[in-house]
């Protein structure tokens, strides 16, 4: 199968190649994000007149009908597709023919990459969040029902003073508290938007990169394209605070 990055080989790629650049085995997850991503793109291409709005239509009509294809599982990715970029995108020019491809105007597989991973983490860090809360209350409520329980604290592995239980699991409720702080304070440093960076330098298209960062619920964009497309620090701080 010939390949976006293959246009200079004049041999036939080793299938291991293709096996080893593939990230689609796990990049599917991420479907959600980027079909959202590229309706908010293509939006905003038709807003400033670089496609057509009946184009931009066609397009976010399309790319409705294959995210509603993926998840019942009637579509199903292979290592052919590459990653869910080009999984996805492939499919849209079955679906609705050449004017698929000018959805890829403007951006490029770099700047779409580090938006979805933007988003998806996203949501992860939301719903973690959401666990911490009930986890929280949990303990709050436990410690509410144990202020009079007598337990030993202690102090290098001895038995120091006489502490209740409830002063014990509300110990625990301040790390988890500081967690939640640490994934919220990471969320914040990751919902900005690297779309617009395109492959590393922007483009010379019209674009409206606010535009497309407020359709998508982020605070802002990146402002220097190669660290917009580069930047990973936020996975590290997640983990951290993992």
């Amino acid at each position: 199968m010939a390949q976006l990055w293959g246009g200079r080989f004049t041999k036939e790629t080793d299938q291991l190649v293709y096996n080893f650049n593939a990230s689609i085995t796990f990049d599917q997850k991420f479907y959600k994000q980027d079909i959202n991503g590229s309706i908010a793109h293509v939006t905003m291409l038709g807003e400033q007149g670089i496609v057509t709005k009946e184009e931009a239509d066609q397009i976010i009509a399309g790319l409705k009908v294959i995210e509603q294809q993926i998840a019942p599982g009637k579509i199903v990715f292979n290592v052919d597709d590459e990653d869910i970029h080009m999984g996805i995108e492939s499919r849209l020019i079955k679906e609705i023919g050449d004017v698929a491809k000018k959805l890829h105007t403007a951006r490029s597989r770099n700047d779409q990459v580090a938006l979805d991973i933007r988003m998806y983490l996203r949501e992860e860090v939301e719903e973690l969040c959401a666990l911490f809360k009930d986890l929280l209350s949990a303990i709050v409520e436990k410690a509410q029902a144990n202020k009079s329980v007598i337990m030993p604290g202690y102090t290098h592995l001895q038995r120091a003073q006489p502490i209740v239980f409830a002063h014990h699991l509300l110990a625990y409720a301040m790390m988890f508290t500081r967690d939640y702080g640490r994934l919220k304070d990471a969320s914040k440093r990751m919902n900005i938007s690297p779309i617009g960076c395109c492959a590393l330098a922007g483009t010379s298209f019209d674009t409206d990169r606010y535009f497309e960062a407020n359709e998508l619920g982020f605070d802002g964009i990146t402002l220097n394209s190669l660290d917009g497309v580069s930047d990973r620090d936020f996975c590290v701080e997640i983990m951290s605070a993992i």
